[in-house]
């Protein structure tokens, strides 16, 4: 895939020297390990995504969270625990955002219980990108959003376009519940210059239980997107929902089916530059820290003697 502002067969390295990030938005996994069923339909994707491989990409300058990667429903408890037991070795892993069936009253509720109480798991996603029209409205989904507001666990929402209007009635339902749209909402709208788009984005923005993820775009968009249409996307999402509301995330792996990690890192960062160096560092840091209720990450790190 070649594109003016994609460069994916280079490394793309990380600038140490450009300040610490937070990613609120990565993936780690292993197919020997758990099973994923949907790598049978990606074929670049279907192989082992350690943390070892994601610190090769950068310094000691980059922690993450690690986000559900849609494993077998059955092994979600066993893949909290696989990332658990990397973190151990990896500690600039600061949380995991487990997956949960929300749909599912008993189900739910267990699992909420238990994840309230452990400082791992920073928040919660149930994807509901390929379910069904009105999927969001069903009232135990409602429930379990809800509950999860009840113990202080944000909800990772990851939609598609056509979705986001279902997520704005979800917000409105479940105030009291932080929700963070992933990948800012995976805009499909190009043929209609994003106007669907950017209008439920706004409508979604209104509602002050709801973060952004700055992440996600480039395997979404048209490969030959110019650089500065994919910078001016990012700046509407920052515009609306304000950058104390917006957060920094890669989505590596996946992202690398359409661009290198130290190449979208540098495109989030250039569509920072109209804004103050300590507004940056918020959407690049801070602001994931407050939004999963993280302790604080120093502003640097020293490896341990």
């Amino acid at each position: 895939m070649t594109a003016r502002y994609q460069e994916a067969d280079s490394v793309g390295s990380v600038d140490p020297d450009a300040g610490p990030v937070l990613d609120s938005h990565v993936h780690f996994w292993d197919p020997q390990h758990l099973s994923y069923a949907w790598l049978s339909q990606a074929p670049p994707l279907n192989r082992p995504f350690t943390p070892d491989n994601f610190a090769a990409l950068h310094s000691a300058t980059v922690s993450a969270i690690f986000v559900e990667a849609g494993v077998d429903a059955q092994h979600s408890v066993a893949e909290v625990e696989w990332v658990r037991d990397q973190a151990r070795q990896c500690p600039w892993i600061l949380g995991a955002v487990a997956h949960v069936p929300l749909e599912d009253p008993v189900l739910a509720e267990a699992a909420i219980r238990r994840y309230a109480d452990d400082p791992f798991v920073v928040g919660v996603r149930r994807n509901v990108q390929d379910e069904a029209a009105g999927f969001t409205t069903d009232a135990a989904f409602r429930s379990g959003i809800r509950r999860l507001g009840e113990a202080g666990l944000p909800f990772d929402a990851c939609v598609r376009e056509y979705q986001l209007p279902e997520l704005v009635e979800l917000s409105a339902a479940c105030p009291e519940t932080t929700i963070v749209l992933d990948h800012l909402g995976k805009p499909q709208s190009a043929a209609a210059g994003w106007t669907p788009w950017r209008e439920a984005l706004r409508r979604l923005a209104g509602h002050d239980n709801v973060a952004c993820k700055l992440s996600g775009l480039a395997t979404e968009i048209d490969a030959d997107t110019p650089r500065p249409l994919v910078i001016a996307l990012l700046r509407e999402a920052l515009d609306v929902f304000g950058p104390e509301r917006c957060l920094y995330g890669g989505d590596w792996p996946v992202m690398t089916l359409a661009t290198s990690y130290g190449n979208w890192l540098d495109l989030v960062r250039e569509a920072l530059t109209a804004y103050p160096a300590a507004v940056a560092d918020a959407v690049l840091r801070t602001n994931a820290q407050r939004v999963y209720r993280l302790q604080p990450v120093p502003s640097s790190r020293t490896p341990e003697a």
